[in-house]
């Protein structure tokens, strides 16, 4: 199988020699990583040549979660696997990219989420997000578990994830127009017309995010705007509100053992969180000012 990295990158900053380092350690040749950066002003663009890696630059204004990395896939010639990577999510292992390329001896298998671990750093907050959504154990998902996993069902993440070429151009490709979850939204198409989608959990990366409350709140807000606007994935896999408790729960008893005096912080987050997704609900029933503020991803609104 020939297989290719794609990053989109923004000003990559000091973690951006360590994803280099990382990524070259894996024994990838340069000429198959593919940077699409969107105008950095600091040395991103300069180090991804450094390496020998691909650099395209687009214009930030003309960036989307899903058009962008659709053009990069668009371009792909002899290509059979297409890996998704953010420039903030770190290889933890040289193997990585070997173990998110194994599921793919299954025919059936047209796309494979890795693990997601977090930060040396990271507090008990940003650890239990991480634990509670990438577990340690590989799995297999196709449309007859969403009746059991609802949403969960179509988990995908473009923090790193990859794609069958052939299977992602059979849905269509990545959503033209997306606040956010692009991942999530191909995954649901490829569970409908019959594909398996699966989790490689011995393929990892260090991701996490450290989110202060209105950060907390913009993200959920973000996701809110994606489900309002593509309805069709919860009418066919299933809410999130019955994931959104066990999470909420989860965080609690997590808290309660590791860092108890974070109990009241952890508390006030779910009610950013809750707030952030429900207004994300009803949109387009606020002023653009409004969504600008709201929203993470404010280039969508314009």
């Amino acid at each position: 199988m020939k297989a290719v990295v794609i990053v989109p990158t923004l000003n990559a900053g000091s973690l951006w020699r360590d994803w280099i380092n990382a990524v070259s350690a894996t024994g990838i040749e340069a000429g198959d990583i593919y940077v699409i950066d969107s105008g950095s002003s600091d040395d991103t663009v300069f180090l991804a040549r450094e390496a020998g890696f691909n650099v395209k630059s687009i214009d930030v204004r003309l960036f989307n979660h899903g058009s962008t990395r659709q053009s990069a896939v668009a371009g792909l010639s002899g290509v059979d696997i297409a890996i998704f990577l953010t420039q903030d999510a770190i290889l933890s292992r040289p193997d990585s990219l070997r173990n998110i390329l194994s599921p793919f001896n299954d025919k059936g298998v047209a796309a494979v989420c890795g693990r997601q671990l977090p930060r040396p750093e990271a507090g008990a907050i940003e650890t239990h997000a991480r634990l509670f959504n990438y577990s340690e154990i590989s799995s297999l998902n196709t449309i007859a578990d969403a009746d059991k996993k609802g949403l969960k069902a179509a988990f995908l993440s473009n923090s790193f994830a990859a794609y069958r070429v052939k299977a992602l151009l059979d849905v269509g490709g990545f959503p033209a127009d997306v606040i956010f979850g692009e991942d999530m939204y191909v995954a649901a198409k490829m569970l409908m017309v019959g594909y398996g989608v699966a989790y490689a959990a011995d393929a990892c990366v260090y991701h996490s995010h450290s989110y202060s409350f209105w950060q907390e709140m913009q993200r959920y807000f973000d996701m809110g705007v994606f489900h309002a606007r593509e309805p069709w994935i919860r009418q066919s896999l299933g809410g999130a509100e019955g994931e959104g408790l066990k999470f909420v729960f989860s965080e609690y008893k997590y808290l309660l053992k590791h860092a108890f005096w974070l109990v009241p912080e952890g508390m006030l987050r779910t009610l950013f969180r809750y707030a952030g997704f429900r207004l994300g609900l009803v949109e387009r029933m606020l002023p653009l000012w409004s969504k600008r503020l709201l929203a993470m991803n404010k280039g969508y609104f314009k």
